[in-house]
């Protein structure tokens, strides 16, 4: 039986499809050649009707305001995420990769390129020299993929402890592609999805601060997001992409919505805080602070 089941909020799928695949027509392969759908007088090869899901998908419909999402025991013990999609379920690792694989014995491509990176530091004392392959990327680039489906049914679920895992877990492999990919595509190709997976970070990280009445440090992650999306609009552009980005927008507006829960003596730490950023000359952060001031005098 099911543990848990939520109707997911509508999430944007960042840019298409997401995290950077790579462009081909369709994920299914073309039919073997002479392959046929008819009766050709030869063993069709399919399976027993033990293996027909139908009677599973038939308990768990498509539509209405039915749940989409859900988490699941496994025959093993442990837990799986489950969303229904409408031609089938889709099923995912709660931990690891979703699809429970084990590229090369490691946990994840991530950390087995981010291990023969660390290697190649401790040989040489540096970086130079060390370089991920577009195939290297391009799979590191699938494997983001999964992991983003498994995040946005895992917030859905309000497992947000997971999703800070997921989110950080995905922007470490933004940052490997980026410093480490051989072509200027597969080092650029995921920076246009990094204010999403920033947004989505601390949405959850919010989340969890305020499971505890603790505002401030609710606070404290969205201002800490929207100083990381200005920096990376500065560095990325367009010139105007923070004030038009939907993501900074749903923070700030987060933001505006947290400040009247702050005790009264939040505007002296506002006001150190401000100071402090201003001495680091962290002009982004100092910004999104004058800003909280103003509001508390609105």
């Amino acid at each position: 039986m099911p543990e848990r089941e939520r109707q997911p909020e509508p999430e944007p799928a960042p840019g298409g499809d997401a995290h950077g695949a790579d462009g081909r027509d369709s994920p299914v392969p073309p039919p073997a050649e002479g392959a046929s759908g008819g009766d050709d007088g030869r063993e069709d090869g399919s399976a027993g009707p033990e293996h027909d899901l139908s009677r599973v998908l038939g308990a768990w419909p498509v539509g209405g305001n039915g749940p989409t999402v859900r988490m699941v025991r496994t025959a093993s013990g442990g837990r799986a995420v489950q969303v229904r999609l409408e031609l089938g379920i889709l099923q995912m690792a709660l931990d690891g990769r979703p699809d429970g694989r084990r590229p090369h014995g490691a946990e994840s491509l991530l950390d087995w390129h981010s291990a023969r990176r660390d290697a190649h530091r401790a040989r040489t004392g540096g970086d130079d020299g060390f370089e991920l392959s577009a195939k290297e990327c391009e799979g590191l680039r699938e494997e983001g993929v999964q992991v983003y489906h498994r995040y946005v049914a895992l917030f859905a679920l309000g497992e947000h402890e997971a999703v800070v895992r997921d989110t950080v877990r995905n922007l470490r492999m933004f940052d490997l592609c980026r410093d480490h990919g051989a072509s200027h595509a597969d080092r650029n190709v995921l920076e246009q999805y990094r204010p999403f997976v920033v947004m989505m970070r601390a949405r959850a990280q919010a989340a969890i601060a305020l499971a505890t009445a603790d505002a401030r440090g609710a606070l404290a992650a969205v201002d800490a997001a929207l100083a990381e999306m200005r920096l990376h609009f500065d560095a990325h552009g367009p010139h105007d992409g923070f004030d038009r980005s939907n993501e900074a927008n749903l923070l700030r507006g987060m933001r505006d919505a947290l400040v009247p829960r702050l005790p009264t003596s939040q505007r002296s730490e506002l006001e150190e805080r401000l100071r402090r950023a201003v001495d680091a000359e962290n002009f982004e952060l100092a910004a999104i602070l004058r800003d909280e001031l103003r509001s508390l005098d609105d």
